[in-house]
């Protein structure tokens, strides 16, 4: 089930065939002011992901959703290639402004950011000279954003296939109560999710690879088990194609 109209404030356009939910750019300032600050990303979550990145010798890394620029900031940091896309120009715009305040680094200065549809990744996003990516990342509530109009899922499929490496997070954001010179933090926007269920959107997952893949489920950056009593705020979905 989704939104079937998509209401915005402006007459900001998306990527063609994406509604940005975004385009009237009060909901990305409002994510930017919330979780757009790389030192609100804890301890373990940054260990876990680069952790997981060097395990596996990955070096060239697409965002394929990168929102503010959050975690692709992080990785570039860390001295990852990294190339960040989005269909939503007004939350890149907090990238670009990331990229082009710390041009004079050199890891910053070859940071890639275009924008991007969901539904032509292939077509969109720049391969690197070196060949394929080695891990493509989806962070936070992105893919829950793209519809499933026809009521099959075909648009998620498509959005998930010929993926290499893949990690997908869901998580929960904790909004404080007042803004920053003490008055109530009120700001009013509206967005569309698709609520994917764990176990269908886990064999959505394996069937974009074909079954061919080594698949594992955490909880809350622990191993999870269906059926466990402790009831996770967040999945993380860790892919990796065998074949």
């Amino acid at each position: 089930m989704v939104d079937s109209v998509y209401r915005t404030r402006s007459l900001g356009v998306a990527a063609e065939g994406l509604p940005d939910q975004y385009a009237d750019g009060e909901a990305a300032r409002v994510w930017q002011l919330y979780i757009g600050d790389t030192r609100s990303r804890t301890a373990e979550y940054k260990a876990w992901l680069l952790g997981l990145l060097r395990q596996h010798g990955c070096q060239r890394v697409l965002d394929v959703a990168c929102g503010t620029g959050v975690d692709s900031i992080m990785l570039v940091e860390e001295g990852f290639s990294v190339t960040s896309v989005d269909a939503s120009d007004k939350m890149l715009k907090y990238a670009l402004k990331e990229r082009w305040n710390r041009r004079h680094e050199p890891a910053f200065d070859k940071w890639v950011i275009e924008e991007a549809n969901w539904m032509t990744l292939d077509k969109d996003v720049p391969q690197p000279p070196e060949g394929g990516f080695d891990a493509v990342i989806c962070l936070g509530n992105s893919f829950a954003h793209l519809p499933d109009c026809k009521g099959d899922q075909s648009e998620h499929r498509l959005a998930l296939k010929n993926i290499a490496n893949m990690v997908t997070l869901d998580y929960t954001v904790q909004v404080p109560g007042a803004g920053q010179d003490g008055s109530l933090g009120l700001s009013k926007f509206r967005l569309s999710y698709y609520p994917h269920c764990l176990t269908s959107f886990t064999e959505l997952l394996r069937a974009a690879f074909g079954g061919k893949c080594q698949h594992s489920i955490l909880g809350d950056f622990k191993p999870y088990k269906p059926g466990q009593a402790y009831i996770p705020c967040y999945f993380i979905h860790v892919l990796k194609r065998t074949d």
